[in-house]
């Protein structure tokens, strides 16, 4: 987050869970909304990793709560929720923004326990996450689920991650109805960040540039991007708003 970025405290006195937040787009997201005023509460599957993040916010002035959780484990995002709720006594606002991209191989020829892995990280587990945290959404709450631009058009050698992310597009549409009126359910899609998690996409230069200028303002996105667009969505400025799905790809092609 650019020190000299002028942010509103849209967040006082909420609560936000961040999925896999340690680094890349869910720590850029975790830093705004506590930046914002939220205690937050950070997740991922190591604890080393949950740890460093936890000092950096904290060295920031954000109030923060670190939690390992693998989101395909039941007993661990039961936890995460059990702990959000010890600590502060009410939940807010969930960020699901967990995935996974195992293999490049074509979808016909994918095994089929990656197939499983990739429908059990990116699409079951935010399901999964949200039913643990239901019960403690009240009215004015929010859900924000992480998407990709390749949900509108599966690049080939991500197929099948990107399938999954089309699946996001209407889980989000379904649980907006099913959440309402008092949960607000929306959803970013990124375009191309450059990440950890996406650092095979823009490895060699040549690469970097094709996707460069495939978007109308000719650069990548950065994690501050997505943040600012999954806070707009979460916080009250997004009030009349709901089972929609941002695209935050600087211009490049996705949806008419």
């Amino acid at each position: 987050m650019e020190k000299t970025m002028k942010i509103g405290k849209r967040f006082e006195g909420k609560v936000a869970i961040v999925t896999a937040s340690t680094q890349g787009i869910g720590f850029g997201i975790a830093e705004r909304l506590g930046l914002e005023g939220a205690s937050v509460v950070v997740s991922s599957r190591k604890q080393k990793n949950v740890d460093e993040a936890v000092e950096k916010l904290k060295a920031r002035g954000i109030e923060v709560l670190g939690v390992v959780c693998h989101v395909s484990n039941a007993e661990q995002r039961k936890n995460l929720i059990d702990k959000t709720v010890q600590r502060y006594g009410k939940l807010d606002v969930v960020v699901s923004n967990a995935a996974a991209n195992p293999s490049i191989d074509p979808i016909l020829q994918m095994k089929e326990s990656v197939l499983d892995k990739l429908w059990e990280i990116n699409v079951k587990s935010s399901i999964l996450i949200l039913k643990d945290a239901a019960p403690y959404l009240r009215k004015g709450s929010s859900v924000v689920i992480i998407s990709s631009i390749t949900a509108y058009q599966p690049p080939i050698s991500m197929a099948m991650y990107a399938v999954t992310k089309t699946a996001l597009l209407g889980l989000t549409k379904a649980l907006a109805a099913e959440m309402a009126p008092d949960t607000r359910v929306n959803c970013v899609a990124p375009g191309f960040v450059p990440t950890y998690f996406a650092a095979s996409l823009i490895e060699n230069e040549s690469a970097k540039q094709e996707i460069e200028a495939r978007s109308l303002l000719n650069r990548l996105g950065t994690t501050q991007d997505m943040a600012a667009a999954a806070a707009f969505l979460a916080s009250d400025d997004a009030a009349y708003i709901t089972g929609e799905t941002l695209v935050v790809g600087g211009g490049t092609p996705s949806r008419l």
